[in-house]
């Protein structure tokens, strides 16, 4: 049916007014539009059959599954690749990605710069309070912000158990680490414990979602930012930074002990095996001394006069070698004619009081 458009403005333009044609005009096309037929129309059914039975073929991408529905229900899975169901409403198949891993972020939302949420600014973020506030286990409120990485290891069970994957994942991952928090101190969350909490909420996370046969495997838990609410954290960092001080005077005084420790050990060391050989040295000239007697004993018990005579002479030989000693040699008839000398300037004198105390 062809509407001959040139005619009618004409017309129109020819009516007072410029008024649109009226209804008589619009009849006679009218007419021409009910005996219009479609030429072949025996043809439209087989088309719609072919192109039902087409709409059964799909295709398995490399890092995909299919699931096949028969009547809503599970059928079979199918490998990637070129695939064939029976058209719905019979069966209808469905091909979840079982190798990328997704990610969920709780207690921050990234902000996207695009249309696409994969998108996003590189540490731009947005804070939600709601979920990252959480009760530590010596009664702290701490601001935690995590991500949890997931992926499907079981299609049945992910499309099949669970009516929503993702809102599970996301009450089950809160549940946990409060829990796991709630067993923590606040100072373990802020400094050394994270790597621990974070395998503990994983594998409470995973305990959980077996239980449910979800299907859902958890790769990793990781802790973003840990941090004091905004109204507290002032004073945070001052305990932060007392304990700043505190550890670095606990370092300073531990190099300190390292340092003077060896140097006394060492001094100790050093007298008492002074003191030893001194004992050693004392014993055996002792014993030295003490044999040494016991032999002249022995000899002078043999021969009383002659062992006298030889301690004499010994005694003034070992005088007159001394050349430290004045010596005075007088006959022994001088003896009895004149006063021996005696030096007596060269005496030691008596020291005085303020002398000895000194």
């Amino acid at each position: 049916m062809n509407w001959d458009w040139e005619k009618l403005q004409k017309q129109q333009q020819g009516r007072p007014g410029g008024k649109p044609p009226g209804f008589d005009d619009f009849q006679q096309h009218f007419q021409k539009f009910k005996n219009f037929k479609v030429p072949g129309w025996k043809l439209v059914v087989p088309l719609l059959i072919v192109l039902w039975i087409a709409s059964g073929f799909y295709i398995v991408e490399p890092d995909e599954i299919g699931v096949v529905k028969r009547f809503g229900e599970f059928d079979r899975i199918t490998t990637p690749g070129p695939n064939y169901h029976i058209p719905f409403p019979v069966e209808s198949a469905v091909t979840p990605k079982v190798t990328q891993i997704q990610r969920l972020e709780f207690g921050f939302r990234s902000v996207a710069r695009g249309l696409l949420q994969s998108n996003f600014q590189q540490g731009v973020s947005r804070e939600v309070p709601e979920e990252a506030l959480m009760l530590t286990g010596d009664e702290n409120i701490v601001s935690v912000q995590f991500t949890v990485q997931f992926m499907i290891k079981d299609a049945r069970e992910y499309l099949f158990n669970v009516a929503s994957p993702e809102a599970t994942i996301v009450h089950v991952a809160e549940s946990a680490m409060r829990e796991v928090i709630g067993r923590s101190r606040i100072d373990d969350a802020l400094t050394t414990g994270k790597q621990d909490i974070q395998v503990e909420t994983r594998d409470l996370m995973q305990q959980i979602l077996d239980s449910y046969e979800s299907g859902i495997n958890i790769v990793a838990v990781q802790m973003q930012n840990v941090h004091p609410p905004d109204e507290v954290i002032e004073a945070f960092k001052d305990v932060a930074s007392a304990r700043e001080d505190s550890s670095r005077f606990v370092n300073e005084a531990e190099a300190y002990e390292r340092d003077i420790l060896p140097k006394a050990r060492g001094e100790a060391a050093r007298i008492v095996n002074e003191a030893q050989a001194y004992t050693e040295a004392k014993v055996r000239r002792s014993q030295g001394d003490a044999s040494r007697f016991l032999a002249v004993l022995t000899e002078y018990n043999k021969a009383k006069d002659i062992t006298r005579r030889r301690l004499y002479l010994e005694t003034v030989e070992s005088i007159l070698q001394n050349p430290d000693v004045e010596k005075l040699i007088m006959a022994d008839d001088a003896l009895k004619k004149s006063v021996p000398y005696l030096p007596l300037d060269k005496l030691p004198r008596q020291a005085t009081p303020s002398q000895a105390k000194q």
